[in-house]
């Protein structure tokens, strides 16, 4: 698939009122998105009856019947094994919320080309007009046999967590959910080199996040995975805490693996003394909150477009402070880590993406550093070329080494 900026506006094109001056006429973004922004492209010539005779009828039936004789030469005699679904419902799009299907799409072809980009992954955008967790499910049960994976996109908490849950119990192909394991990965890269700046290892630190929806949920996950000395989450009511009576099934799981410190009340007082404070949830942190912080602490402000720390703030009191934006330093950006993750997975024909391979994944992403370590750089650009190879090898490496590669 072709990942190419297509513009075939005419000059009969209309605004949406219909005969008014085209909204690309005076705003570049609405310019670049005419027309969508990919398109399909042959990956072999048609320019004659005998390439014709070929590609379609009747070479195309030696090749389906070889297929429905041996289906794992499906993987061979078409793009299944480099291929993935880009499924959302459009219920939690970018920090535009539940705007539905078609709204969603610009996103989805943005993500389709980001992986066509950064990791040689052709994607197609598939935006769906159901909600239901069962419906979502059954519909891409239905449309897996055309696809390598399924990346979920832009599915609101809780329901993205049993709509992963479900498909990977009973699809073989990689099931990943970037809102939640890309954000984490790339934390935990970003963090594990913060350590690395300021000599100290994972175990020594307390973690504080803001948001217990989908990232933030992962992210715990990750860093008690990798180690964390302690993290606990905070949601519109507090700190999860075990003794908590308002829990989700999700955030009582949450609870049982989290905040040994058995801390309660605000997110302001669980942030004295933290360590990290990684925030996924928008809102704002009093600067005093901050301030009572660790000496040396980290902040991790990822809302968008408005981190929960201003940076400004965030640098008279942490060492390291990262963002979701690019015009910061060290920018947390999913970029970094669903290409590689994806193109590793399909390199190995992977029939899932376990947590050994997400540790890989953020490892190697860390590694990308190296010795050019600093405080404003903790985390490579994703226009960095080794980016994606270093994942990618690295996660097909852990798929062989965990037992989940078929190749």
């Amino acid at each position: 698939m072709a990942a190419e900026i297509v513009n075939p506006r005419s000059d009969s094109d209309t605004g949406q009122d219909g005969g008014a001056e085209p909204l690309d006429s005076f705003d570049p973004a609405f310019a670049l998105h005419r027309g969508g922004k990919m398109a399909v492209q042959a990956t072999v010539p048609v320019r004659d009856k005998d390439d014709l005779s070929l590609a379609y009828t009747p070479g195309v039936a030696k090749v389906c019947s070889a297929i429905a004789e041996q289906p794992d030469l499906v993987h061979d005699y078409t793009w299944k094994s480099s291929v993935v679904a880009v499924v959302t419902d459009g219920t939690a799009v970018l920090g535009l919320g539940d705007i539905g299907p078609e709204a969603s799409l610009p996103v989805m072809e943005g993500k389709a080309i980001l992986f066509k980009q950064f990791g040689g992954v052709d994607a197609v955008p598939i935006a769906l007009d159901c909600t239901g967790v069962d419906e979502i499910v059954e519909t891409v049960v239905r449309l897996a046999p055309s696809f390598g994976g399924v990346n979920l996109e832009d599915i609101s908490a809780p329901r993205c967590f049993e709509i992963e849950r479900k498909l990977q119990e009973r699809l073989d192909i990689p099931i990943f959910h970037d809102d939640q394991h890309g954000t984490a990965v790339v934390t935990l890269a970003a963090l594990r080199n913060a350590a690395r700046l300021s000599r100290r290892e994972i175990g020594q630190l307390r973690a504080v996040i803001s948001g217990a929806g989908a990232a933030g949920v992962a992210i715990a996950k990750m860093l008690v995975e990798a180690g964390i000395g302690d993290v606990a989450l905070a949601d519109r009511k507090g700190i999860i805490s075990a003794d908590r009576a308002d829990l989700t099934d999700v955030k009582r799981e949450v609870a049982s693996f989290t905040n040994k410190a058995g801390l309660t009340g605000s997110l302001e007082n669980a942030l004295a003394g933290a360590d990290v404070f990684i925030g996924v949830s928008g809102g704002t942190v009093a600067e005093a909150a901050v301030a009572s912080m660790a000496p040396g602490a980290f902040v991790f402000a990822m809302a968008n477009p408005n981190p929960e720390v201003h940076p400004d703030v965030a640098h008279k009191y942490a060492a390291v402070v990262a963002t979701g934006r690019s015009d910061f330093p060290n920018q947390i950006n999913n970029v970094l880590a669903f290409p590689g993750i994806f193109a590793g997975a399909l390199q190995v024909r992977a029939s899932r993406i376990t947590e050994g391979m997400k540790i890989a994944a953020a490892e190697a992403l860390a590694s990308v550093v190296g010795d050019d370590l600093a405080a404003d750089y903790v985390i490579p650009s994703p226009f960095d070329e080794r980016v994606a190879p270093a994942v990618t090898a690295a996660v097909a490496a852990a798929a062989r080494a965990e037992g989940v590669a078929r190749r």
